[in-house]
């Protein structure tokens, strides 16, 4: 397996991971808050890693 597709694999992991914790914090917002707070602190997390990846991905492709 080629490094690109390793990092598109892993993109498309952790964009599903994403979009699961900010749906998880926008449901607890009114009910769990300190939920609310870990799943948004553990998206801007994933966040981080994505635009690192997706830098990665623009570096190779030039």
């Amino acid at each position: 397996m080629s490094r690109l597709s390793q990092l598109s694999q892993y993109r498309k992991h952790l964009e599903e991971r994403y979009r699961k914790l900010v749906e998880q914090s926008n449901d607890y917002k009114y009910i769990d808050e300190i939920k609310s707070d870990r799943a948004a602190y553990k998206a801007m997390k994933i966040l981080d890693k994505l635009n690192r990846i997706n830098y990665l991905n623009q570096e190779f492709s030039i």
